[in-house]
Protein backbone atom coordinates (compact mmCIF):
# COMPACT_ATOMS: atom_id res chain seq x y z
CA UNK A 1 0.00 0.00 0.00
CA UNK A 2 1.63 3.14 -1.05
CA UNK A 3 0.08 6.91 -0.95
CA UNK A 4 1.06 9.67 -3.38
CA UNK A 5 0.19 12.99 -3.41
CA UNK A 6 -1.36 14.15 -6.64
CA UNK A 7 -3.03 16.61 -8.45
CA UNK A 8 -3.07 20.55 -8.00
CA UNK A 9 -1.12 20.40 -5.08
CA UNK A 10 1.92 18.91 -7.22
CA UNK A 11 1.04 21.32 -10.31
CA UNK A 12 0.58 24.54 -7.42
CA UNK A 13 4.16 23.53 -5.97
CA UNK A 14 5.43 23.21 -9.24
CA UNK A 15 4.17 26.10 -10.09
CA UNK A 16 5.55 28.14 -7.26
CA UNK A 17 1.79 28.64 -5.99
CA UNK A 18 0.51 28.37 -2.63
CA UNK A 19 -1.25 24.88 -2.19
CA UNK A 20 -4.29 24.77 -0.55
CA UNK A 21 -5.89 21.71 -0.77
CA UNK A 22 -3.75 18.10 -0.80
CA UNK A 23 -5.07 14.95 -2.43
CA UNK A 24 -3.45 11.73 -2.06
CA UNK A 25 -4.29 8.69 -4.03
CA UNK A 26 -3.67 5.20 -2.55
CA UNK A 27 -2.23 2.12 -4.58
CA UNK A 28 -2.89 -1.60 -3.58
CA UNK A 29 -5.36 -1.06 -0.60
CA UNK A 30 -9.01 -1.83 -0.15
CA UNK A 31 -11.72 -0.32 1.80
CA UNK A 32 -11.15 -2.60 4.40
CA UNK A 33 -7.44 -1.60 4.72
CA UNK A 34 -8.22 1.79 4.98
CA UNK A 35 -10.64 1.48 8.06
CA UNK A 36 -8.33 -0.81 9.76
CA UNK A 37 -5.58 1.56 9.78
CA UNK A 38 -8.34 4.57 11.26
CA UNK A 39 -9.40 6.57 7.83
CA UNK A 40 -12.92 7.64 7.69
CA UNK A 41 -14.84 6.67 4.07
CA UNK A 42 -17.09 9.48 2.79
CA UNK A 43 -17.00 8.47 -0.81
CA UNK A 44 -20.25 7.95 -2.28
CA UNK A 45 -19.46 6.62 -6.00
CA UNK A 46 -16.06 5.43 -5.26
CA UNK A 47 -13.49 4.95 -1.94
CA UNK A 48 -12.41 8.40 -0.57
CA UNK A 49 -11.53 8.30 3.13
CA UNK A 50 -10.50 11.09 5.46
CA UNK A 51 -6.94 10.50 7.03
CA UNK A 52 -7.54 10.07 11.17
CA UNK A 53 -5.29 13.20 11.79
CA UNK A 54 -4.90 15.63 9.12
CA UNK A 55 -8.38 14.94 7.30
CA UNK A 56 -6.59 14.86 3.69
CA UNK A 57 -8.65 13.07 1.27
CA UNK A 58 -7.60 9.51 0.05
CA UNK A 59 -8.66 8.08 -2.55
CA UNK A 60 -8.27 4.69 -3.60
CA UNK A 61 -6.36 4.22 -6.90
CA UNK A 62 -9.31 4.01 -9.49
CA UNK A 63 -10.20 3.53 -13.42
CA UNK A 64 -13.11 4.75 -15.07
CA UNK A 65 -14.76 3.59 -18.36
CA UNK A 66 -17.59 5.79 -20.24
CA UNK A 67 -20.75 3.29 -20.29
CA UNK A 68 -23.34 6.32 -21.36
CA UNK A 69 -23.54 10.61 -22.94
CA UNK A 70 -22.59 13.65 -20.72
CA UNK A 71 -21.12 13.87 -16.95
CA UNK A 72 -22.98 11.00 -15.46
CA UNK A 73 -21.91 8.16 -17.79
CA UNK A 74 -19.05 6.21 -16.33
CA UNK A 75 -18.29 3.31 -14.25
CA UNK A 76 -15.69 3.10 -11.81
CA UNK A 77 -13.18 0.73 -10.91
CA UNK A 78 -11.24 0.80 -8.01
CA UNK A 79 -8.51 -2.21 -6.50
CA UNK A 80 -5.27 -3.16 -5.24
CA UNK A 81 -4.68 -3.67 -8.67
CA UNK A 82 -5.15 -0.55 -10.32
CA UNK A 83 -1.74 1.13 -11.02
CA UNK A 84 -0.64 4.42 -10.23
CA UNK A 85 -0.49 5.48 -14.10
CA UNK A 86 -4.09 3.81 -14.51
CA UNK A 87 -5.23 6.51 -12.37
CA UNK A 88 -3.20 9.32 -13.70
CA UNK A 89 -4.37 8.44 -16.94
CA UNK A 90 -8.08 8.97 -16.20
CA UNK A 91 -7.33 12.76 -15.10
CA UNK A 92 -8.00 15.88 -17.25
CA UNK A 93 -4.75 17.59 -18.32
CA UNK A 94 -1.12 16.34 -18.04
CA UNK A 95 -0.57 19.24 -15.27
CA UNK A 96 -2.75 17.67 -13.30
CA UNK A 97 -1.70 13.98 -13.49
CA UNK A 98 1.89 14.50 -11.63
CA UNK A 99 1.87 12.32 -8.66
CA UNK A 100 4.34 12.75 -5.67
CA UNK A 101 5.62 10.24 -3.67
CA UNK A 102 6.02 10.25 0.42
CA UNK A 103 10.06 10.42 -0.16
CA UNK A 104 9.47 13.62 -2.31
CA UNK A 105 10.07 12.11 -5.70
CA UNK A 106 7.87 13.03 -8.83
CA UNK A 107 5.97 10.47 -10.92
CA UNK A 108 5.00 11.78 -14.36
CA UNK A 109 4.07 9.51 -16.95
CA UNK A 110 2.40 11.91 -19.02
CA UNK A 111 5.14 14.93 -19.20
CA UNK A 112 2.70 17.72 -17.08
CA UNK A 113 6.14 19.38 -16.34
CA UNK A 114 7.16 19.59 -19.79
CA UNK A 115 3.69 21.52 -20.28
CA UNK A 116 4.32 23.23 -17.16
CA UNK A 117 7.48 24.93 -18.61
CA UNK A 118 5.49 25.43 -22.05
CA UNK A 119 2.72 26.88 -20.47
CA UNK A 120 0.27 24.05 -21.94
CA UNK A 121 -2.65 22.80 -21.15
CA UNK A 122 -2.71 19.12 -22.99
CA UNK A 123 -5.40 16.37 -21.91
CA UNK A 124 -3.71 13.65 -21.13
CA UNK A 125 -5.21 11.01 -23.11
CA UNK A 126 -8.39 10.40 -25.80
CA UNK A 127 -10.26 9.54 -22.67
CA UNK A 128 -10.91 13.15 -22.11
CA UNK A 129 -12.97 13.35 -24.81
CA UNK A 130 -15.65 10.91 -22.67
CA UNK A 131 -16.37 13.93 -20.39
CA UNK A 132 -18.00 17.36 -21.67
CA UNK A 133 -17.38 18.48 -18.05
CA UNK A 134 -14.15 18.62 -19.23
CA UNK A 135 -13.95 21.17 -21.82
CA UNK A 136 -15.81 23.54 -19.45
CA UNK A 137 -12.70 22.59 -16.84
CA UNK A 138 -9.88 23.18 -19.31
CA UNK A 139 -11.61 26.58 -20.16
CA UNK A 140 -11.68 26.93 -16.45
CA UNK A 141 -7.75 26.42 -15.80
CA UNK A 142 -7.03 29.02 -19.15
CA UNK A 143 -9.07 31.22 -16.79
CA UNK A 144 -6.85 30.37 -13.86
CA UNK A 145 -3.83 30.23 -15.38
CA UNK A 146 -3.49 32.83 -17.94
CA UNK A 147 -1.56 35.22 -15.83
CA UNK A 148 1.11 32.91 -15.77
CA UNK A 149 1.06 32.86 -19.51
CA UNK A 150 -0.99 29.20 -20.28
CA UNK A 151 -2.95 28.65 -23.43
CA UNK A 152 -4.93 25.06 -24.37
CA UNK A 153 -2.84 23.03 -26.94
CA UNK A 154 -3.91 23.00 -30.49
CA UNK A 155 -4.48 19.31 -30.20
CA UNK A 156 -6.76 19.35 -27.04
CA UNK A 157 -8.80 22.59 -28.68
CA UNK A 158 -8.97 20.54 -31.54
CA UNK A 159 -10.28 17.46 -29.44
CA UNK A 160 -12.83 20.11 -27.66
CA UNK A 161 -13.88 20.96 -30.95
CA UNK A 162 -14.96 17.41 -31.89
CA UNK A 163 -16.52 17.01 -28.89
CA UNK A 164 -18.84 20.08 -29.46
CA UNK A 165 -19.37 18.28 -33.13
CA UNK A 166 -20.70 15.37 -31.19
CA UNK A 167 -22.85 16.93 -29.13
CA UNK A 168 -21.33 16.06 -25.95
CA UNK A 169 -21.67 19.37 -24.39
CA UNK A 170 -25.55 19.58 -25.36
CA UNK A 171 -25.63 16.66 -22.54
CA UNK A 172 -24.14 18.46 -19.70
CA UNK A 173 -27.10 19.54 -16.64
CA UNK A 174 -27.58 22.86 -16.33
CA UNK A 175 -26.58 22.39 -12.34
CA UNK A 176 -22.95 21.35 -12.99
CA UNK A 177 -22.84 23.85 -15.90
CA UNK A 178 -23.46 26.58 -13.16
CA UNK A 179 -20.92 25.33 -10.94
CA UNK A 180 -18.40 25.04 -13.22
CA UNK A 181 -19.18 29.16 -14.39
CA UNK A 182 -19.38 30.28 -10.96
CA UNK A 183 -15.66 29.15 -10.22
CA UNK A 184 -14.33 30.56 -13.45
CA UNK A 185 -16.39 33.88 -12.63
CA UNK A 186 -13.96 34.21 -9.69
CA UNK A 187 -10.94 32.84 -11.53
CA UNK A 188 -7.87 35.68 -12.13
CA UNK A 189 -8.60 35.94 -15.94
CA UNK A 190 -12.50 34.79 -15.52
CA UNK A 191 -12.63 36.41 -19.96
CA UNK A 192 -10.22 33.58 -20.69
CA UNK A 193 -13.24 31.08 -19.80
CA UNK A 194 -15.40 32.56 -21.93
CA UNK A 195 -12.79 32.80 -24.64
CA UNK A 196 -11.97 28.93 -25.00
CA UNK A 197 -15.46 28.13 -24.42
CA UNK A 198 -16.07 30.55 -27.88
CA UNK A 199 -12.81 29.05 -29.61
CA UNK A 200 -14.17 25.28 -29.19
CA UNK A 201 -17.73 26.48 -29.99
CA UNK A 202 -18.81 25.23 -26.55
CA UNK A 203 -19.97 29.00 -25.67
CA UNK A 204 -22.82 28.49 -28.60
CA UNK A 205 -24.28 25.94 -27.23
CA UNK A 206 -24.33 27.04 -23.46
CA UNK A 207 -24.99 31.14 -23.66
CA UNK A 208 -25.63 31.97 -27.23
CA UNK A 209 -26.69 35.17 -26.97
CA UNK A 210 -23.39 36.13 -26.10
CA UNK A 211 -21.44 34.59 -28.79
CA UNK A 212 -22.11 36.90 -31.65
CA UNK A 213 -19.12 39.42 -32.72
CA UNK A 214 -21.08 42.31 -31.91
CA UNK A 215 -22.39 41.41 -28.45
CA UNK A 216 -18.91 39.25 -27.06
CA UNK A 217 -16.45 42.16 -26.88
CA UNK A 218 -19.16 44.59 -24.93
CA UNK A 219 -19.34 41.05 -22.57
CA UNK A 220 -15.96 40.77 -22.20
CA UNK A 221 -15.13 44.29 -21.70
CA UNK A 222 -17.89 44.69 -18.78
CA UNK A 223 -17.04 41.67 -17.07
CA UNK A 224 -13.52 42.12 -17.08
CA UNK A 225 -14.23 45.74 -15.46
CA UNK A 226 -16.40 44.42 -12.45
CA UNK A 227 -13.31 41.58 -12.18
CA UNK A 228 -11.15 44.65 -11.13
CA UNK A 229 -13.01 45.84 -8.57
CA UNK A 230 -12.44 44.89 -4.68
CA UNK A 231 -14.35 41.62 -3.86
CA UNK A 232 -16.98 41.75 -6.88
CA UNK A 233 -19.29 39.15 -6.29
CA UNK A 234 -20.86 36.46 -8.17
CA UNK A 235 -24.32 38.54 -8.94
CA UNK A 236 -21.98 41.40 -10.41
CA UNK A 237 -19.86 39.24 -12.42
CA UNK A 238 -23.13 37.42 -13.90
CA UNK A 239 -24.68 40.76 -14.73
CA UNK A 240 -21.89 42.49 -16.27
CA UNK A 241 -21.35 39.02 -18.34
CA UNK A 242 -25.30 39.22 -19.33
CA UNK A 243 -25.48 43.30 -19.63
CA UNK A 244 -25.58 43.58 -23.14
CA UNK A 245 -28.62 41.74 -24.04
CA UNK A 246 -32.09 42.94 -23.94
CA UNK A 247 -33.86 42.31 -20.20
CA UNK A 248 -35.94 39.18 -21.47
CA UNK A 249 -32.62 37.33 -22.96
CA UNK A 250 -30.76 37.80 -20.03
CA UNK A 251 -33.34 36.72 -17.55
CA UNK A 252 -34.16 33.56 -19.67
CA UNK A 253 -30.55 32.82 -20.17
CA UNK A 254 -29.57 32.66 -16.22
CA UNK A 255 -32.56 31.23 -15.60
CA UNK A 256 -31.41 28.37 -17.96
CA UNK A 257 -27.99 28.22 -16.36
CA UNK A 258 -29.69 27.47 -13.10
CA UNK A 259 -27.95 30.68 -11.21
CA UNK A 260 -29.69 31.68 -7.99
CA UNK A 261 -32.12 34.19 -7.61
CA UNK A 262 -30.21 37.08 -6.35
CA UNK A 263 -27.59 36.57 -9.93
CA UNK A 264 -31.20 36.34 -11.72
CA UNK A 265 -32.38 39.58 -10.28
CA UNK A 266 -29.63 41.66 -10.24
CA UNK A 267 -29.36 40.45 -14.53
CA UNK A 268 -33.08 41.87 -14.99
CA UNK A 269 -32.08 44.42 -13.70
CA UNK A 270 -29.15 45.60 -15.33
CA UNK A 271 -30.24 44.74 -18.10
CA UNK A 272 -34.01 46.65 -17.98
CA UNK A 273 -31.86 49.70 -16.84
CA UNK A 274 -29.67 50.10 -19.79
CA UNK A 275 -31.99 51.32 -22.22
CA UNK A 276 -34.04 53.80 -19.62
CA UNK A 277 -30.36 55.12 -18.45
CA UNK A 278 -29.32 55.75 -22.65
CA UNK A 279 -32.67 57.58 -22.34
CA UNK A 280 -32.20 60.04 -20.08
CA UNK A 281 -30.00 63.37 -20.59
CA UNK A 282 -27.66 64.37 -18.17
CA UNK A 283 -27.84 67.76 -18.91
CA UNK A 284 -31.59 67.93 -18.53
CA UNK A 285 -31.61 65.20 -15.90
CA UNK A 286 -35.67 64.89 -14.73
CA UNK A 287 -36.12 64.13 -10.89
CA UNK A 288 -39.52 62.32 -11.43
CA UNK A 289 -37.25 59.83 -14.01
CA UNK A 290 -34.53 58.83 -11.25
CA UNK A 291 -36.81 58.81 -8.74
CA UNK A 292 -38.79 56.04 -10.93
CA UNK A 293 -35.71 54.53 -11.12
CA UNK A 294 -34.82 54.20 -7.73
CA UNK A 295 -38.69 52.69 -7.21
CA UNK A 296 -37.58 50.37 -9.86
CA UNK A 297 -34.53 48.72 -8.32
CA UNK A 298 -35.91 48.90 -4.79
CA UNK A 299 -33.58 50.69 -2.90
CA UNK A 300 -35.65 51.66 0.04
CA UNK A 301 -35.50 47.49 0.95
CA UNK A 302 -32.38 46.29 -0.74
CA UNK A 303 -29.57 49.41 -0.90
CA UNK A 304 -27.21 46.67 -0.82
CA UNK A 305 -28.29 45.36 -4.25
CA UNK A 306 -28.80 49.22 -5.73
CA UNK A 307 -24.94 49.56 -4.81
CA UNK A 308 -24.41 46.46 -6.83
CA UNK A 309 -26.16 47.59 -10.08
CA UNK A 310 -24.40 50.66 -10.05
CA UNK A 311 -21.00 49.41 -9.86
CA UNK A 312 -22.63 46.93 -12.83
CA UNK A 313 -23.81 49.79 -14.90
CA UNK A 314 -20.55 52.02 -14.50
CA UNK A 315 -18.68 48.43 -16.31
CA UNK A 316 -21.40 48.36 -18.72
CA UNK A 317 -22.01 51.75 -19.44
CA UNK A 318 -18.81 53.50 -19.65
CA UNK A 319 -20.02 56.35 -22.00
CA UNK A 320 -23.06 57.13 -19.52
CA UNK A 321 -20.87 58.15 -16.70
CA UNK A 322 -22.37 61.13 -16.01
CA UNK A 323 -25.94 60.01 -15.70
CA UNK A 324 -24.81 56.83 -13.65
CA UNK A 325 -23.45 59.49 -11.37
CA UNK A 326 -27.01 61.39 -11.24
CA UNK A 327 -28.32 58.10 -9.80
CA UNK A 328 -26.47 57.91 -7.44
CA UNK A 329 -26.43 61.57 -6.18
CA UNK A 330 -30.77 60.57 -6.58
CA UNK A 331 -30.58 57.45 -3.99
CA UNK A 332 -28.26 59.51 -1.98
CA UNK A 333 -30.59 62.35 -1.33
CA UNK A 334 -33.69 60.27 -1.27
CA UNK A 335 -32.86 57.42 1.00
CA UNK A 336 -32.09 60.60 3.43
CA UNK A 337 -35.43 61.62 3.51
CA UNK A 338 -36.93 60.20 7.32
CA UNK A 339 -40.50 59.04 7.24
CA UNK A 340 -40.52 58.98 10.76
CA UNK A 341 -40.09 62.52 11.08
CA UNK A 342 -43.58 63.06 8.51
CA UNK A 343 -45.00 60.52 10.99
CA UNK A 344 -44.43 62.65 13.76
CA UNK A 345 -45.87 65.70 11.50
CA UNK A 346 -49.17 64.02 11.46
CA UNK A 347 -49.23 62.55 8.15
CA UNK A 348 -50.26 59.15 7.62
CA UNK A 349 -51.60 55.99 5.57
CA UNK A 350 -51.35 57.11 1.57
CA UNK A 351 -50.82 60.49 3.37
CA UNK A 352 -47.88 59.47 4.67
CA UNK A 353 -46.48 57.55 1.14
CA UNK A 354 -47.37 60.61 -0.93
CA UNK A 355 -45.54 62.65 1.89
CA UNK A 356 -42.43 60.71 1.44
CA UNK A 357 -42.55 60.49 -2.53
CA UNK A 358 -42.98 64.62 -2.69
CA UNK A 359 -40.00 65.15 -0.18
CA UNK A 360 -37.79 62.71 -2.05
CA UNK A 361 -38.67 64.29 -5.32
CA UNK A 362 -38.07 67.46 -4.21
CA UNK A 363 -34.68 66.47 -2.93
CA UNK A 364 -33.74 64.98 -5.69
CA UNK A 365 -34.89 67.86 -7.85
CA UNK A 366 -32.79 69.90 -6.01
CA UNK A 367 -29.64 68.00 -5.71
CA UNK A 368 -29.55 67.20 -9.82
CA UNK A 369 -30.35 70.92 -10.92
CA UNK A 370 -28.14 72.12 -13.21
CA UNK A 371 -26.58 74.30 -11.33
CA UNK A 372 -25.43 71.70 -9.26
CA UNK A 373 -23.93 69.00 -11.73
Amino acid sequence: MQAYLVGGAVRDELLGLEVKDRDWVVVGATPKEMLANGFKQVGADFPVFLHPRTREEYALARTERKQGRGYHGFTVYSAPDVTLEQDLRRRDLTINAIAKTEDGDLVDPFHGRDDIKARKLRHVSEAFSEDPLRILRTARFAARFRPQGFTVSEQTMALMQDMVDTGEVDHLVPERVWQEFQRALHEKAPEAFFDVLRDCGALSVLVPEITPSAVFPLAMKALHCVDKQTNATTEERLAALLSPLDESLALERAKALKAPNDCQNLARLVTAFTPQIRSIDPQQPDAETLLDLLDQADLWRRPERFLQLLSVLECALSDESQTINLLRTASNVATGVDPKALLAKGFKGKELGSAIRTERLKRICDAVAPTNH
